[in-house]
C-alpha cells in the first residue's frame, strides 16, 4: 500500500471482532472463566455474531472446540420435530475432553416456529449442565420472551465505514492487493455496514486486477454510481422528464439494474439533495409507495416513471414557492 490515507486505518488490535470491540471484551471475560450463560446475538447480517460464537467456543475448548461446538441453521430445519429430536440429541450428550459444557450454536434462529421456540426453551433449561446455547438473529423480537429471559443479550450493530476499511485493509495487504481510496469509497457504499458483503465485493474485484478502483467495484456489485443516481434526481428536480427517462433507462437498460435496486438507491440519495427536508419527507414516503408497488407485482418501468413525476412534481412547487 502507497497511499498515505492507507495509514489513518491500519489495524492496530488483531484479537477484537472489527466495530463490536464492547462485544469482544464481554466475550473475552466468559473465556477467562471458562463459564458462559445461554447467548442471545442479535444484530444485522455481516456484522460478526458467528465469528464471535466460533472465536468464543475456539477460547473456552482449545483444541477440542470442534467436539464440543455444534453449530446448526434454524432456517434450514425450523419444525418442532428438530427441537425435540436433533438437538435434544446433542444437547443431553456429555462435552468431550475436560470441557464442563458444550455449545450449541443455533444460526437465524429468527425463523424457528413459536412452537419450536417453546420447546427449544425447555431443552435449554433441562440441559444446562451439559450444554449451553448461543442463538443467533437478526432481528430479537421474533424470539419469544421467555427465551430471551435465559440469555445474555448481546446486540450487534452495523459496521462503520472506519471499521470496514480497516478489515479491508488488512486483507487487501495480506493477499498483495492495492485498493485506490476511491475504490475503498465505492466498497464502503456498497457494503452498507456489512463486512461479509464488502468482502465478496473485494474478491470479486481482485480476480480483475492487482489494483481495485471504483470502476471496478460498481461493475462487479451490478450498482450504479451514487453520481449517476443523484444526477437522476436532480435533472427530474429541474423539470426535464425526457432527460430523466433518458438516465432511467441507462440504469435499467445499459446498467442492467432491476427496479427495486434503482429504488434503494435513490432512497440513499434522496438525503444528499439540496432540498429542504419537508420535501425529503414527501419523496421517501413516495419512495416507500412505489417500492410496495414494485414489490407487489407492479410494472417497474411504470413505477419507476411514476416516481420521476413525483420528484418533478416537488421541483415545481419548490421553484413556484421561490418565485412568490
Amino acid at each position: 500500500m502507497k497511499q498515505v490515507w492507507v495509514e489513518k486505518y491500519r489495524p492496530k488490535k488483531l484479537d477484537d471482532v472489527v466495530g463490536q470491540t464492547e462485544i469482544t471484551e464481554r466475550l473475552k471475560a466468559y473465556a477467562k472463566t471458562k463459564s458462559m450463560p445461554h447467548l442471545l446475538f442479535a444484530g444485522p447480517a455481516g456484522t460478526g455474531k458467528t465469528t464471535c460464537a466460533i472465536a468464543l467456543a475456539k477460547e473456552l475448548f482449545l483444541e477440542n472446540w470442534k467436539e464440543n461446538f455444534q453449530e446448526m441453521n434454524a432456517s434450514d430445519e425450523r419444525g418442532i420435530s428438530v427441537v425435540r429430536t436433533k438437538i435434544k440429541d446433542y444437547a443431553r450428550i456429555a462435552p468431550m475432553g475436560e470441557a464442563g459444557f458444550k455449545i450449541i450454536f443455533l444460526d437465524e434462529a429468527d425463523a424457528l416456529t413459536p412452537e419450536a421456540q417453546a420447546a427449544l426453551r425447555r431443552t435449554m433449561e433441562r440441559y444446562t449442565q451439559t450444554c449451553r446455547f448461543i442463538l443467533s438473529c437478526n432481528y430479537s423480537s421474533k424470539i419469544i420472551e421467555p427465551i430471551q429471559s435465559r440469555c445474555a443479550v448481546f446486540r450487534f450493530r452495523s459496521l462503520k465505514a472506519e471499521d470496514i476499511k480497516l478489515y479491508l485493509l488488512r486483507i487487501a495487504e495480506s493477499e498483495n492487493r492495492e485498493i485506490t481510496e476511491d475504490g475503498m469509497e465505492a466498497l464502503i457504499y456498497v457494503a452498507e455496514g456489512d463486512a461479509r458483503k464488502a468482502t465478496n465485493s473485494l474478491q470479486v474485484a481482485a480476480s480483475m486486477g492487482d489494483t481495485i478502483d471504483s470502476n471496478m467495484i460498481y461493475e462487479t456489485a451490478s450498482l450504479a454510481r451514487p453520481q449517476e443516481v443523484k444526477r437522476l434526481l436532480t435533472t427530474a428536480l429541474g423539470g426535464s422528464f425526457a432527460e430523466a427517462r433518458k438516465r432511467l433507462d441507462d440504469l435499467l437498460i445499459t446498467d442492467g439494474l432491476s427496479g427495486v435496486d434503482v429504488i434503494r438507491q435513490i432512497h440513499r440519495s434522496i438525503v444528499d439533495l439540496p432540498i429542504p427536508d419537508h420535501k425529503k419527507v414527501q419523496l421517501v414516503d413516495k419512495v416507500g409507495e412505489i417500492e410496495f408497488r414494485i414489490v407487489e407485482g407492479g410494472n417497474e418501468r411504470i413505477q419507476l416513471e411514476a416516481l420521476i413525476s413525483q420528484f418533478i412534481l416537488a421541483g415545481e412547487d419548490m421553484e413556484g414557492q421561490s418565485s412568490r
